[in-house]
C-alpha cells in the first residue's frame, strides 16, 4: 500500500491574490508542503481589511444564513488554495477541522458541566457537500472568538501530496457526514469521538434526567458517589476509538497523536487517570484544549488520534529532553514518526505543572511587563530544545494551531513568535476560548507540528 514519497524541506504556498484568495495580514503561511504532507492554514471569511467579507455582508440573512454564506467564502478559498499545492481537496485530504463561534456556553456554564453550544451547523454541512465528496475525519466544535469579529466559521486541513491511494473505515457520521477512520501509505487518521452512541436509539433520548445524546453506559448515576462521568466518557471514547483503529489496520498503542477536548480544566485530572490505564506504556503525544463546546449535549471529552499502520514502514519514537519541561500529564515532550515531529501540550509551565515563575506581571505593578511575549519567548526555548532533541529546528515547524483565554494577548505573541522564522511562516489557526487554562495563569496554548528532515 505504501509507495515511494518524496523528502521535500518545508515550502510556503501561495494561491496568489489572482485567485481570489485574500492575503493574510499576519505573518503565516496558507499552505506549507513538507515531506509530503500539505497543512493548510485556517480560513476565515475575511478580506483582512474590513472583517467580514463585503459580498456576505450583502446577502439577505433571510434567504441564506451567514454561515453558508461564510462556508461558500472559506471552502472555495481553500479549494484555491489545495488546488495551488498541487492537491485535490477530494482525493488529498485526509484531515480537517471546523471551528463555529459560539456565545455559549458561558464560563459558569462550563463551571458547571454545561458545554452545549446551542447552535445548528446544518447551514455550514449542507454547503460542504458542493465541495467535498466524502469528507474525511474531522473535528467540529465551538469556540468563543476567531481573530476577526462578526466572523462564525474558520476551517483547517492537512492534506497528502503523494501518489498513495487513500482507504476509508466505517459507517460515515450520519449528523456530521465525516469518515470515521481514514488510511492513506503508513499514516491513519481517526476523527474526533466523543461519548455517544450513535447506533443504539440513545441519541436525543432521556435517560437520566436531561435529555442527552451519550452512550447509557457513559452516564454517571446521580445517587452514587463512587462515580466520574469524565472517566467513563473518556473509557467509552477511546474503546470507540480502539475499534475504529482496528478496522483501519493500527491500533492504539500506534498513536502518535491524540487531541483531547475537554469542557473544563477541572476535567483533566479524571481524563489523565484513564488515560494512564489506557496507555500505561508509550503514550502518543498529547494536546488538551479546555472550553471546547461539543456537539452533543452532556458531553465532557472529545479525542482524536493521528496513528501509523501496524504494517508501516516508519516507527514511533518518544522524545524527551532534560533541556525542557516535563509535561504536566501522561505523555511525554514530543512524538517523532518519519519524518514529522508531534508535540504536547506547549505552555509556560516548569516541571512541577506550575506556571513558570515570572511569566505574568506583579500584582503590584498591572502595567509592567509583557506576559504574552515573555511566555511564547519561554515556550520557544523549550520548542527549541525538544525540536534539537529530534534532529530538527524551529524554522521547521509546519503547523501552528494557537489557542488564547483572551485575544488580547494575540499581538505581543504573534509578533515574537514571527521572529523565529526568517524565512517561510508556518501555516496557522489562532483561537480565542473562554477561561484559564489547566496551567493556570497561562494565555498561549500551542499545538505544533515540524518537519524533520533525513
Amino acid at each position: 500500500m505504501q509507495k515511494d514519497k518524496k523528502n521535500a524541506a518545508p515550502e510556503a504556498i501561495w494561491p496568489g491574490l489572482e485567485a481570489g484568495v485574500p492575503k493574510p495580514l499576519m505573518p503565516y503561511s496558507p499552505a506549507i508542503k513538507a515531506g509530503g504532507w500539505v497543512f493548510i492554514a485556517g480560513q476565515l471569511a475575511s478580506d483582512f481589511k474590513t472583517g467580514l467579507d463585503a459580498s456576505i455582508r450583502q446577502v439577505n440573512p433571510f434567504l441564506k444564513e451567514q454561515l453558508a454564506s461564510e462556508a461558500d467564502f472559506v471552502l472555495g478559498n481553500l479549494t484555491d488554495t489545495i488546488k495551488a499545492t498541487g492537491c485535490d481537496i477530494n482525493k488529498d485530504m485526509v484531515r480537517i477541522w471546523q471551528w463555529f463561534v459560539s456565545s455559549q456556553p458561558t464560563y459558569k456554564q462550563f463551571e458547571q458541566g454545561n458545554n452545549w453550544p446551542g447552535i445548528s451547523v446544518a447551514p455550514y454541512i449542507n454547503v460542504r457537500k458542493n465541495y467535498v465528496d466524502q469528507c474525511p475525519p474531522s473535528s467540529s466544535l465551538s469556540v468563543r472568538e476567531l481573530m476577526w469579529r462578526d466572523t462564525n466559521l474558520e476551517v483547517d486541513m492537512i492534506c497528502f501530496a503523494d501518489d498513495n491511494e487513500t482507504f476509508t473505515f466505517g459507517d460515515a457520521n450520519a449528523h456530521m457526514q465525516h469518515t470515521p477512520a481514514l488510511r492513506r501509505g503508513d499514516w491513519v487518521f481517526l476523527a474526533s469521538e466523543g461519548p455517544v452512541d450513535w447506533t443504539n436509539g440513545n441519541l436525543g433520548a432521556a435517560h437520566l434526567g436531561e435529555p442527552t445524546a451519550l452512550a447509557k453506559h457513559t452516564q454517571s448515576h446521580p445517587d452514587h458517589w463512587y462515580t466520574s462521568s469524565v472517566e467513563q466518557q473518556t473509557r467509552y471514547t477511546l474503546e470507540k476509538l480502539a475499534t475504529l483503529a482496528e478496522a483501519a489496520g493500527s491500533c492504539l498503542d500506534q498513536a502518535v497523536k491524540a487531541e483531547v477536548y475537554i469542557g473544563h480544566p477541572q476535567d483533566f485530572a479524571a481524563m489523565d487517570r484513564v488515560w494512564q490505564e489506557v496507555f500505561p506504556s508509550n503514550p502518543p503525544a498529547r494536546v488538551v484544549i479546555p472550553y471546547m463546546g461539543m456537539g452533543n449535549r452532556g458531553a465532557r471529552v472529545e479525542i482524536a488520534l493521528t496513528l501509523l499502520a501496524n504494517d508501516a514502514t516508519i516507527k514511533k519514537e518518544t522524545i524527551e529532553t532534560s533541556d525542557a519541561p516535563e509535561q504536566p500529564g501522561h505523555e511525554p515532550q514530543a512524538i517523532k514518526a518519519g519524518n514529522f515531529l508531534f508535540f504536547s501540550t506547549q505552555m509556560a509551565f516548569d516541571s512541577t505543572g506550575n506556571l513558570a515563575e515570572g511569566m505574568l506581571r506583579p500584582d503590584n505593578a498591572p502595567w509592567y511587563g509583557s506576559p504574552g511575549q515573555n511566555q511564547m519567548r519561554f515556550m520557544m526555548k523549550n520548542i527549541d530544545a525538544i525540536s534539537a532533541a529530534a534532529g530538527t529546528s524551529v524554522e521547521n515547524i509546519v503547523r501552528r494551531a494557537c489557542f488564547h483565554n483572551d485575544l488580547q494577548w494575540f499581538a505581543e505573541s504573534i509578533q515574537c513568535w514571527a521572529g523565529y522564522f526568517p524565512g517561510d511562516k508556518p501555516a496557522s489557526t489562532t483561537i480565542g476560548l473562554e477561561g484559564p487554562f489547566v496551567v493556570n495563569g497561562a494565555n498561549t496554548l500551542l499545538d505544533l507540528v515540524s518537519y524533520v528532515p533525513d
